[in-house]
């Protein structure tokens, strides 16, 4: 699985950089590696580049300002935040910047090959949806907002108001990963306090009730630590 454009790791630790590129080119990847925050910009300005492995903590300009920049300048090309660093606050600060996943040291060589995979997968199928005109996303959920109705195939799912709430809020955006305190505030607008498990209580009553219509399908995923996203298969 050769690939044309080479990956870019950002990394100020030699030792992980090696790992992480040594790795990634045994599977079949052209990589690059940089060790400060400040040459990413201009080197990204004369190399194309699907993905970038970026880490948080750098010399120069640090990860979360590249990845905002990144994401401004060059939207197609994909950003895996890479950090020591697994307070929440870092985990939702990096996706709302726009990284497309992420992951914490120590970490397997072997997932982040996976990641990496996982992420140009699923970067080039939107690219590819992008580019075809009379596509439309395929879901095999429907609402009707007037009736407060989730349908599966015809069949009504039976929800609740909040768990209809739940599940339109992430239908809206495909893909996109909520965490638990965003999905809080749409579930509630009165700004009550409920703790965090009350949301994957909710996740867990939708959940059901969707496997129970549509069983061979997975349609809301957890991403561990950070919270969950609606994400159709195919």
């Amino acid at each position: 699985m050769s690939q044309d454009a080479p990956l870019l790791i950002v990394e100020d630790e030699p030792k992980i950089a090696r790992l992480m590129d040594d790795y990634l080119s045994s599977h079949g990847f052209n990589v690059a590696t940089l060790g400060h925050g400040d040459d990413v910009i201009p080197w990204l300005q004369q190399h194309p580049t699907t993905l970038v492995l970026l880490d948080v903590m750098l010399p120069g300009k640090d990860g979360l300002t590249l990845c905002r920049e990144i994401r401004q300048a060059w939207p197609a090309i994909a950003i895996i935040m890479v950090t020591a660093k697994v307070e929440e606050v870092d985990r939702l600060l990096g996706l709302e910047l726009g990284a497309d996943d992420y992951i914490c040291k120590p970490f397997s060589p072997r997932e982040v090959v996976a990641r990496v995979k996982a992420v140009l997968r699923r970067s080039q199928a939107l690219a590819e949806q992008a580019h075809t005109p009379e596509a439309a996303v395929s879901t095999p959920v429907t609402l009707n907002d007037d009736g407060w109705q989730a349908l599966a195939n015809g069949h009504d799912l039976g929800l609740t108001a909040v768990e209809f709430q739940l599940l339109r809020v992430m239908m809206q955006s495909p893909g996109r990963i909520f965490s638990r305190e965003q999905l809080m505030d749409h579930m509630y607008r009165d700004n009550r306090i409920v703790s965090e498990r009350t949301v994957d209580s909710h996740i867990k009553k939708l959940r059901k009730k969707i496997t129970e219509a549509l069983p061979e399908q997975e349609i809301i995923r957890s991403v561990y630590g950070v919270g969950y996203k609606y994400q159709p298969e195919g």
